[in-house]
């Protein structure tokens, strides 16, 4: 079993339950455990093309025999099965769930970057990380440099 960090986050309808839900499709994958979850944490919309609702975002760690790619596609269903649409690119979104480290691999294809390219920029992910992994180093990242230059100020426990 890999150990892997997936990052969720919803702003359109019933934030809270599409959470919920994100996370019991992730427990129904094959060969698939979800050993952890953050706490939910509210957060204004980042990098964003128009105006949108505030997100509820939560990193989630998992076991798993899936590989990399096989993950990910799992995860993009998901996403799709609850009505996720993408539109724009940062547009607002029922769910969207991030593969961010997959214990032992890096990746830097067009389809897979891990770690996550972005996880290290983003308040909204490390924040509940740091949650998961109080000394700030999650599967080999160590994450407390970033962490310290970001601005927790829009990043509040729901």
């Amino acid at each position: 079993m890999n150990k892997v960090v997936l990052g969720i986050g919803s702003n359109l309808g019933n934030r809270r339950e599409n959470m919920s839900a994100a996370v019991h499709a992730l427990e129904q994958l094959p060969n698939t455990t979800v050993i952890a979850t953050s706490s939910l944490y509210e957060t204004k919309p980042v990098e964003v093309p128009d105006e949108q609702t505030d997100y509820l975002n939560e990193c989630v760690v998992a076991l798993t025999e899936l590989s990399p790619r096989a993950l990910l596609g799992a995860c993009l269903g998901i996403e799709a099965a609850m009505g996720r649409v993408r539109e724009k690119v940062h547009g607002s979104r029922t769910i969207d769930i991030d593969l961010l480290l997959y214990e032992g691999v890096t990746s830097n294809d067009p389809e897979l970057v891990l770690p996550h390219p972005q996880m290290l920029k983003r308040a909204f992910v490390l924040i509940p990380l740091s949650e998961l992994f109080p000394e700030k180093t999650a599967l080999g990242l160590d994450f407390s440099a970033s962490l310290k230059r970001l601005d927790p100020s829009g990043v509040n426990l729901f």
